[in-house]
């Protein structure tokens, strides 16, 4: 499959069936499968081969959108999740442990903001946030022997900072540390982190990818350009795991994926359900033709704002005055997808007026589906933060996120005009 675009890849990749088969994937809605080899079974428990035994480690429905995803990034595995955060959630645990710190944006979801500044630490794992638009030294002078990853998002939700994957990614190799990037609202489809210095790639597959708000779910993929072999930050990669008879991940061609399966996903059992899965693959089969969609509409709709005098700012980086254009440019060429913000010209009252004289575009606590929506973060899902943390996220009171559908452009923008003529 390397040798097809992305487009072929959407609709082809993950799932290749035998004579007679079914032309897309079934639904193996099954906890358990038959073996009649004992010993092909044991060789299953030890890694020693490929196979299912039981869902809560892997399953064939779960394992071709797997297969689908890393086709799409270039990379040569994934790891179905049962949600984003449980994606996260268990790509951290897999390289840190109490002791350990983490470097994180500080212009993420609110959900992994709460997740690395609130959760992690109890369990012994410091977060230290910083600026991603602070210069390469302040970013650095926060590494210490006990990092272990630095993370970011390539579109910030909902702030809408485009990483500068060249500044991270270099600060990463530098100091021998993992890279991991949250490509959630980019999709492969505007930007593949690999090509950029990225080693493990998170996304919350409830978005785009599954595209209509049906399926929950998250993936890990690992690119597999990671040497841990002999690397002191990460030592539990180069000593013998007795729970698999000495076997050391540094050794294996896919080292992180493995681990993370073999040890998280064996001992929380937070993997994507088989129907979650089949519907996730089915979105992704049109991904390319939405994600073109997503984009256009968004330019359209966020040089409309841009001239509205009711609007205060407009953060999309489609807009060549935008501060992140030009790195939109470099690293999202193919379109800038359709999440944005704006600022009301007023506060709270006004946003919340605006939002509820709206008749098309819905009050929603989701994005990056074929649907508009919109909604006022720093009462929903930011709500959990101070005022000073909702500065450092970049989610002022006046901030409305819109996630811009594929509906007929015209008709988003005339639903936001009437909206705006209320307030």
């Amino acid at each position: 499959m390397d040798r097809y675009n992305l487009d072929t890849l959407c609709v082809q990749a993950g799932w290749t069936p035998k004579t007679g088969e079914s032309r897309i994937p079934g639904i193996c809605q099954s906890t358990t499968f038959f073996y009649g080899d004992s010993q092909a079974m044991a060789d299953c428990f030890d890694l020693k081969s490929d196979g299912y035994f039981y869902t809560r480690l892997a399953n064939p429905t779960v394992a071709a959108f797997e297969g689908k995803v890393a086709a799409l990034d270039g990379c040569p595995a994934g790891i179905g999740c049962a949600s984003g955060m449980s994606a996260i959630t268990l790509a951290a645990l897999t390289v840190a442990g109490s002791g350990d710190n983490i470097l994180c944006s500080q212009s993420v979801y609110g959900g992994t903001f709460n997740l690395f500044g609130t959760t992690l630490p109890k369990l012994g794992i410091e977060c230290r946030f910083f600026d991603p638009d602070d210069s390469a030294e302040n970013i650095e002078m926060l590494i210490d022997d006990n990092t272990k990853f630095i993370v970011a998002e390539t579109i910030a939700n909902p702030s809408i900072i485009v990483l500068d994957f060249d500044k991270l990614a270099g600060i990463a190799k530098k100091h021998g540390l993992l890279f991991m990037v949250d490509n959630t609202l980019a999709t492969p489809v505007l930007c593949r982190p690999k090509d950029f210095g990225a080693n493990v790639i998170l996304y919350s597959t409830s978005k785009y990818m599954d595209g209509h708000a049906a399926a929950l779910g998250g993936m890990i993929v690992d690119a597999a350009n990671f040497d841990f072999k002999g690397n002191p930050r990460y030592p539990a990669f180069n000593v013998p795991d007795e729970s698999y008879h000495g076997l050391v991940y540094a050794d294996l061609a896919v080292p992180f994926a493995t681990k993370c399966r073999a040890q998280m996903i064996r001992d929380t059992g937070a993997i994507m359900s088989p129907m979650n899965a089949y519907i996730s693959f089915l979105g992704c089969d049109t991904l390319a033709l939405r994600m073109e969609r997503h984009s256009k509409n968004a330019a359209a709709v966020a040089t409309y704002l841009a001239g509205n005098k009711k609007i205060a700012w407009v953060k999309h980086p489609s807009l060549s005055g935008d501060r992140y254009y030009k790195l939109a440019q470099k690293y999202l060429p193919k379109g800038q997808g359709g999440m944005m913000s704006f600022g009301i010209d007023g506060g709270i009252d006004e946003c919340r007026k605006f939002m509820e004289s709206l008749n098309l575009i819905t009050q929603e606590t989701h994005v990056a589906d074929v649907r508009s929506c919109v909604l006022h973060p720093a009462s929903t899902t930011h709500r959990q933060l101070s005022e000073h943390e909702l500065e450092m996220a970049g989610v002022p009171a006046n901030l409305v996120r819109l996630s811009v559908g594929i509906e007929s452009a015209e008709d988003i923008i005339a639903d936001l005009d009437g909206a705006l003529k209320n307030i």
